[in-house]
């Protein structure tokens, strides 16, 4: 049930695993908006979706007004395009799996921009189903160790109902199952750990391994550029870079 993930690690040093490289007010806004929509309404505590999307907010410093106007639009107030989720497969080079979430008033201008990124940057892009049925849905918070053992963070994790938990350098990634996300947060808050972040990922089942440096590099800048498109809201994939390589500059 623990392991741990070298590209877990990379994210983290790299900073991208809680404020996504690229993120700006305009991708957490849009965030509001889908849970508004997907979520049960514009109140926070009734709807668990917007606020884990609104604690991102606050952990960029968005301001409230930024806040509002989101939610507003999520409520159909404020006569703007209604924004919608959409979701694209392919691979990045190595024949890396890739799921790409992008938030969008415009679908027929976003889906072009990304399969002509995606392509020019080496990657692939794929029907739909050609790589999902590699990813499931689960929630994933972590959590700061602060002190504590990843043994001791484990055991709390197991007893909170966790699905599995990784040890990342001076964080721990703790896994849920979607429905209980919130139960889960709830508990090991209640057990004193600080939590960075919560959310709902997709997570590989299978993982593609990538032993060669170069390689290596190419895949992660693929996924730098894609999060870099206005509309994308996030990248998942099932990138392994062997334990052999050192990309940590």
């Amino acid at each position: 049930m623990s392991g741990h993930s070298k590209w877990s690690q990379i994210k983290r040093q790299k900073g991208v695993a809680d404020v996504k490289r690229g993120a700006t007010f305009t991708k957490i806004a849009k965030a509001i908006t889908i849970a508004v929509r997907e979520g049960g309404g514009g109140d926070p505590v009734s709807n668990f979706k917007l606020r884990l999307v609104a604690d991102q907010a606050r952990t960029v410093n968005m301001p409230k007004e930024n806040i509002q106007r989101a939610i507003d639009r999520g409520l159909g107030k404020g006569g703007e395009a209604a924004i919608e989720m959409v979701s694209y497969e392919g691979y990045a080079p190595g024949k890396v799996a890739i799921i790409i979430e992008a938030a969008t008033d415009n679908k027929n201008r976003t889906t072009p921009e990304i399969k002509s990124m995606l392509e020019k940057i080496g990657g692939t892009f794929a029907a739909q189903g050609a790589v999902s049925w590699m990813f499931k849905d689960c929630g994933l918070i972590v959590v700061e160790k602060a002190g504590k053992t990843f043994d001791e963070i484990f055991e709390i994790g197991v007893e909170a109902g966790a699905e599995d938990v990784e040890d990342v350098e001076d964080s721990a990634e703790i896994y849920t199952k979607p429905t209980e996300l919130e139960s889960v947060k709830r508990v090991i808050e209640a057990k004193g750990l600080l939590v960075q972040s919560a959310e709902l990922i997709k997570k590989p089942t299978t993982f593609t391994e990538v032993a060669d440096h170069d390689l290596a590099q190419r895949v992660i800048n693929t996924i730098e550029r894609l999060e870099e498109h206005e509309d994308v809201q996030r990248v998942f994939s099932n990138f392994e870079p062997s334990a052999t390589i050192d990309l940590s500059d």
